[in-house]
Formats: C-alpha cells, sequence, structure tokens
C-alpha cells in the first residue's frame, strides 16, 4: 500500500521550470548594460540665424547674392556670413511684396557652399529665385 501512495504523489509532481531565477538575471544583466552605456557627449551645430549686419542693405526689388570662389557670401556688394544670411532672407519676406534673389556662384565657387545657401533659402521660404550670371560659363565646359 505504501507503493500505491508513492506513485499518487509522483503524478501531481511539477513539470514546468522555474523562471523566477531566469528572470532575476535578466534584470541584473539589463541595469549591467543600463550603467555601462557611454553617455553622448557629442553636440549637433546648429547655424542659428544672428541679427542683421548694421551695414547691409536690403533693396524692396532685387537682392544680389554671389558666392565667390574664396567662400565669400556677398549679399548686394558687402560680406555676409551663412548665420546673417537666414537673418536677411526673413527681412526680405517680411516686406509687402518679396523682392527677387538673384544668386550668381562665381565658376569656381564649391558646389557644396551652393548647395548649402539654396538649402538655406529654401528653409526659409524664399520663393522668387533665380541665377544670373550663368551665360558667363558657357564656354568653360
Amino acid at each position: 500500500m505504501a507503493m500505491g501512495n508513492m506513485k499518487e504523489r509522483d503524478a501531481g509532481v511539477m513539470v514546468e521550470m522555474n523562471t523566477t531565477p531566469l528572470i532575476d538575471v535578466m534584470l541584473v544583466l539589463l541595469i549591467m548594460f543600463i550603467i555601462t552605456i557611454p553617455v553622448q557627449g557629442h553636440a549637433v551645430k546648429l547655424d542659428l540665424p544672428g541679427d542683421p549686419p548694421v551695414d547691409t542693405r536690403l533693396e524692396p526689388l532685387v537682392n544680389k547674392l554671389v558666392v565667390t570662389a574664396d567662400d565669400r557670401l556677398l549679399w548686394n556688394g558687402e560680406a555676409v556670413e551663412r548665420g546673417e544670411l537666414r537673418t536677411l532672407f526673413d527681412l526680405s519676406l517680411a516686406l509687402p511684396s518679396e523682392p527677387e534673389l538673384h544668386l550668381q556662384p562665381e565658376a569656381e565657387a564649391r558646389y557644396a557652399l551652393v548647395d548649402e545657401v539654396l538649402a538655406d533659402a529654401g528653409r526659409a521660404g524664399v520663393t522668387r529665385l533665380g541665377f544670373v550670371g550663368n551665360e558667363g560659363h558657357a564656354n568653360s565646359f
């Protein structure tokens, strides 16, 4: 009879795996990974618009922007920085009628800088933009 009781007791044995230690180990590993993640120390460089230059003229009908071969930007003949350029775009758009922007890149100007200026103009919302001076480059290719 004792043997019969033993078989009945064996029939009720749990066959499931105990997951508590597994969960404990996973939580400890998760905490260790979070602690060992390096702190992100890099920064994103942004060219924020600055104050407009004091001596820059803003024409009501046409403004000319020249990109030179030595990476300078000339707004109506006066040197400006890219940060100032965004402010000039905003000021020109604030006029009652948006003036035309004539973009004239020199033949040796870097394409990347011209592209950045075009992107800045697009982000500012300039819609009246034209390329001038391209006829001088017809024989340069």
